[in-house]
């Protein structure tokens, strides 16, 4: 393996989780007086935390964006997940061949909180693939489009950022690993849960694969960092 480590993004990458988040985040935007179809929703937010869109959120309801709203957006959230959540295909393979061919050196760097992401790698049989090398967004001074929660990884592993692989399949998330240094590889299945391959090679991305099948021997494959 080339690279001294690979860190994977989870939502959209590892769980097909981003359409059943915006179901239920357009539906409470609605009830506190925001109305907006389901792929704007997704275009508004899909990358980012909540909290950090307060601004936005409180222009359009006229309403202060409560510690008490976002527990109860994420409390819905998880119950529709833990309900409906399905693994991205082709992932869990992904994951144990680059587990095994990397000696073990992967890590899930998610800009969510902690418990969506260990929520949804129980879930979906990937947890212990990633246990004890699995990093949140919100415990980091930043999360992403800055690189803290990548570097945390990276650091956390032994690696330098420079000689890892980045997974990820929206542009804020390959903002972040660029600016960590690392080569990011964008998945780009298509349709409004991820990020267009035009957005994440604009982003950084240094290639854009559409299979998580294809991705160990793509690894496998790719020049060596300098």
């Amino acid at each position: 393996m080339k690279f001294e480590a690979i860190l994977f993004d989870c939502d959209g990458v590892l769980v097909d989780s981003e359409t059943i988040t915006h179901i239920v985040l357009q539906r409470m935007l609605a009830e506190a007086g925001w109305t907006l179809g389901l792929d704007e929703c997704m275009r508004l937010f899909i990358g980012k935390l909540v909290r950090d869109q307060a601004p936005l959120i409180e222009r359009m309801t006229g309403r202060p964006l409560t510690e008490e709203w976002l527990s109860s957006f994420r409390a819905a959230r998880n119950k529709a997940l833990a309900n409906e959540l399905e693994v991205i295909p082709g992932a869990p393979a992904a994951v144990a061949a680059l587990r095994e061919a990397s000696g073990g050196r992967i890590a899930c760097a998610s800009g969510a909180d902690r418990p969506k992401i260990e929520l949804q790698l129980r879930k979906v049989g990937l947890y212990e693939l990633f246990e004890g090398r699995i990093f949140s967004g919100h415990e980091m001074p930043r999360s992403k489009p800055a690189p803290d929660v990548y570097l945390a990884a990276a650091a956390a592993l032994g690696a330098d950022p420079r000689r890892c692989a980045v997974i990820e399949d929206t542009a804020t998330g390959v903002t972040a690993g660029v600016a960590a240094g690392a080569t990011v590889f964008g998945y780009a299945p298509g349709g409004p849960s991820h990020g267009s391959p035009e957005q994440l090679l604009a982003a950084g991305a240094s290639h854009v694969f559409t299979d998580m099948a294809q991705l160990p021997a793509l690894l496998a494959t790719w020049p060596a960092p300098r």
